[in-house]
């Protein structure tokens, strides 16, 4: 049971949002409950993202792979440098 095949099953059936914009609102918001940073996200995003995480007491993932490969784990044709997962649904990812 991989992180890609956990966040299959969170692009199936929970909610989350991709992106830094609308990942920054989430964690804002207080809805975020994990994030994932893509391995080749810039030093300055990444570190304000923990920061705001740290403050929002929201967990912080940091994937292996770049953000061409976490893109293709969400099943998505385009790349993913960072996402917020609001609500696991069925997976146990958080």
């Amino acid at each position: 049971e991989t992180i890609n095949s956990r966040l299959a099953l969170v692009m199936k059936s929970g909610k989350y949002t991709l992106g830094y914009k609308s990942t920054l609102k989430s964690i804002r918001n207080g809805k975020a409950k994990l994030l994932l940073i893509s391995g080749n996200c810039p030093p300055l995003r990444k570190s304000e993202l923990e920061y705001y995480a740290m403050l929002s007491k929201t967990a912080v993932h940091h994937y292996s792979g770049n953000n061409i490969d976490l893109g293709t784990a969400c099943g998505k044709y385009f790349r993913v440098g960072v996402l917020s997962i609001i609500d696991a649904g069925d997976s146990d990812i958080i």
